[in-house]
């Protein structure tokens, strides 16, 4: 079996160390596991030293957000293939083999795998996905799985369980710092990756992982802000990536959105709006 990296950007010391057993457990012997840590209030770093002297630390001065956290773990990595999992994700035994296989593909980018999760004591599976632009917006969603065996194409792979193909990666640009602090950069990358470069996004449902949810941008941000940087960042990867007829539609339909779409949203969308203008501006 080939070589994986495996690179986890974190944040504050759980639930990284609550998952990290199970993480090393899961990877075979001759993995490199890498933990970039983004400048935790805590003694993560030491701990980490500590407790797992196999583990690979790399500790940001700054704090630098998602994208660039795993940036800067994945240029690190020895490895060509590496897997990006989330803190609060832990890898199935078993779950490698089913990913590596689609790298046999030159043109394979990226391959996400099905996540295991359970929501108001209920069991749910996620990780197929689509895309439309619907009334001049790009909108992302999730797909019903109803095959646990069949490999199918996927709209974009996520950031918090999916391999991919480190070479690819840095040439199209790793992911995009526009979109910080969070969301929307996965899209971003596969999007790129796909239809500038005519790499493969996959989702494979034998590889298997289970999301524990938690999360830590919750409790810095507050559920308002994230849906605000959300719906900002959907607008910002409309004015980067889209042209043409489907660009024109967008702005077509944004005095709809101004007024019904920011009142369904108790404002998000307006102040969403300013603020990727704000950002745009800059550039």
């Amino acid at each position: 079996m080939k070589p994986v990296s495996f690179v986890i950007p974190n944040y504050k010391k759980n639930p990284l160390i609550k998952h990290l057993p199970k993480i090393i457990k899961a990877c075979p012997k001759n993995s490199e596991i890498i933990v970039v840590d983004d400048c935790s209030p805590d003694d993560t770093t030491a701990y980490l030293k500590k407790h797992f002297s196999q583990v690979k630390v790399i500790s940001n001065k700054v704090n630098q957000r998602f994208a660039q956290t795993c940036n800067i773990g994945i240029k690190a990595a020895k490895n060509n293939l590496v897997f990006l999992l989330n803190s609060d994700v832990v890898p199935k035994l078993n779950f490698l083999k089913p990913l590596i296989k689609h790298f046999n593909d030159p043109k394979m980018f990226a391959v996400n795998c099905l996540e295991i999760q359970t929501v108001n004591g209920k069991r749910e599976i996620s990780g197929k996905n689509k895309c439309q632009f619907k009334r001049g917006l790009f909108i992302h969603q999730a797909v019903k799985i109803t095959n646990l065996n069949q490999p199918t194409k996927n709209c974009w792979a996520s950031g918090g369980s999916m391999m991919l193909d480190k070479k690819k990666f840095l040439q199209v640009g790793g992911f995009d710092l526009l979109y910080k602090p969070a969301y929307w950069e996965d899209i971003d990358l596969s999007w790129i990756a796909r239809e500038k470069y005519g790499y493969k996004i996959m989702f494979e449902p034998r590889s298997q992982v289970f999301h524990n949810h938690e999360t830590t941008n919750i409790t810095i941000f507050g559920k308002r802000k994230i849906k605000i940087m959300s719906a900002r960042n959907q607008l910002l990867f409309i004015w980067k990536n889209i042209r043409g007829f489907k660009l024109l539609q967008h702005f077509i339909w944004l005095p709809y959105h101004l007024i019904f779409t920011n009142i369904r949203s108790q404002g998000v969308f307006l102040i969403s709006l300013l603020q990727a203008i704000k950002i745009q501006i800059k550039k």
